[in-house]
């Protein structure tokens, strides 16, 4: 059976960042998490995890894409504002 609930050292492995950017992300909200135990250890749960994963591919998209439509402007000519 998988764990419901990741420590933030997995998330670590997972996400290939360092303990300080997987703090700033349950501290900051971006990454729902809850703490528990006596010394407030943080928990994630997985399927959390998999929802900021999904929301970080879609905004990746719509930077790109984005980023595509300027480029695509400038090369024809048209300024952006």
């Amino acid at each position: 059976m998988s764990s419901r609930f990741l420590t933030l050292a997995d998330v670590t492995e997972v996400l290939n960042i360092s303990a300080a950017q997987a703090y700033a992300l349950v501290r900051t909200g971006e990454l729902p998490a809850i703490q528990i135990g006596g010394r407030a250890q943080w928990r994630v749960e997985a399927k959390e995890l998999e929802a900021y994963i999904e929301r970080m591919y879609a905004q990746t998209r719509a930077r790109i894409e984005a980023d595509a439509g300027s480029s695509a402007a400038d090369w024809h000519g048209v300024t952006r504002d």
